[in-house]
């Protein structure tokens, strides 16, 4: 992908800039939802913001210090921020700070600096770490907690001490209620992420992953996952682009007031699963039915193949828990499913997926659509498409 090199424009339309330019490469798509939480600034007095900060949901920015960087840096820049926000810095290591800021900030600047290096050499220099960005080998695979014990208090590292300040006092001042929803929305946007590097064929890192796989609700990761995509009234969805980012040739989720199309629910039938089981899964589908309104949902029961196919219309979620029929008991193939939907020329906003997990290594091959995994049991297996959550109450 060519990105053009606008020349002339002020700090503020260069962070814009690299804000699209991040969002619109394959190898950073996936940062997109986190890009888009919180506000952004540019500071001119560099005694109140003399590199950048973040806390943990605002940037900012300060004028004179990504005057000097390249657009390469900035772009690290703008990622390192935004990475503070993903992995919650502000809120997971609070108590880090209240014994050393200084030794804090550089414990986690360390962690994430070495991801931005990585993340430079796989993208051939589309970010580059700028020199007075804290990096040591020897802290490859430790997390922010562990860094800090092997820091001395007085090791600044780095030249110029590191990248950027931390906004803890800022986090600390939020209310509760302002970091419960900062946390939710920092979770929708790593997921709208991975959904939106899907669709166009992003990549997805290990960190997304991990992230993801981290022990949440199932229902709320359930009902995320549908809404985000195809929502109805008044809801965030993938299916028309936010024209405000057409110009700029991204694909941005927008807002629609049509009831949303057909999704595709695929129920394990294989003999591993239990029938509790099934019915919490289809009972909180029952809920997103009617919640979303879907023309129409095509409910499988596979195994080794289809083995039942059943179709439920709008306002049809109420009787499906009474007439749905599950069918199959053979082995576990989700290739089944795709095949099957190809050769009934059917093609869903989503797919979800029930499952123990214990497939072989066969996750269905080339899907058309998003597709979501809700893993049944102890199977630690990550899917090689498509996002996952873990049926645990």
């Amino acid at each position: 992908m060519s990105l053009t090199t606008v020349k002339n424009l002020t700090q503020e339309q260069r962070v814009e800039r690299s804000h699209i330019d991040l969002m619109k490469t394959p190898a950073f798509v996936a940062y997109s939802g986190v890009l888009m939480v919180g506000s952004v600034k540019v500071e001119s007095d560099p005694i109140k913001c003399p590199t950048a900060y973040t806390n943990g949901r605002d940037v900012v920015y300060g004028r004179d210090f990504i005057a000097k960087l390249t657009d390469p840096e900035l772009r690290a820049v703008i990622l390192h921020e935004n990475k503070h926000k993903m992995y919650r810095h502000i809120a997971t290591w609070k108590h880090l700070w209240k014994q050393n800021a200084q030794k804090a900030n550089r414990a986690c600047d360390y962690v994430i600096n070495l991801e931005i290096a990585d993340e430079g050499k796989r993208s051939n220099g589309f970010v580059q770490l700028p020199k007075c960005g804290l990096y040591d080998e020897k802290y490859r695979g430790l997390n922010s907690g562990e860094v800090f014990a092997l820091l001395d208090d007085d090791d600044g590292g780095g030249e110029g001490g590191g990248l950027d300040e931390h906004g803890w006092e800022d986090g600390e001042s939020m209310s509760e209620e302002e970091k419960q929803e900062l946390g939710k929305q920092i979770d929708q946007a790593i997921r709208q992420g991975a959904i939106l590097a899907g669709k166009v064929g992003g990549d997805v890192s290990r960190s997304f992953t991990d992230l993801m796989s981290a022990k949440v609700d199932w229902r709320e990761a359930l009902r995320e996952f549908v809404s985000a995509l195809c929502a109805g009234k008044d809801e965030s969805t993938w299916r028309k682009p936010n024209r405000r980012w057409l110009q700029n040739d991204m694909y941005l989720p927008s807002t629609y007031s049509e009831t949303m199309g057909r999704i595709v629910v695929a129920v394990d039938t294989s003999g591993s699963i239990s029938g509790n089981a099934v019915n919490r899964f289809l009972s909180e589908v029952v809920g997103i039915m009617n919640n979303v309104n879907p023309e129409l949902v095509d409910l499988l029961y596979w195994d080794g193949e289809v083995a039942g196919h059943e179709v439920y219309g709008q306002g049809d979620g109420d009787r499906l828990m009474a007439s749905t029929k599950p069918k199959g008991g053979g082995g576990t193939s989700p290739s089944c499913i795709t095949k099957y939907l190809k050769d009934k020329n059917i093609v869903p906003e989503c797919c979800v997926i029930l499952s123990d997990g214990y497939v072989g290594g066969d996750w269905g091959g080339h899907w058309t659509s998003p597709v979501l995994w809700c893993i049944v049991g102890g199977c630690k297996d990550i899917p090689t498409t498509g996002q996952s959550i873990h049926m645990d109450d």
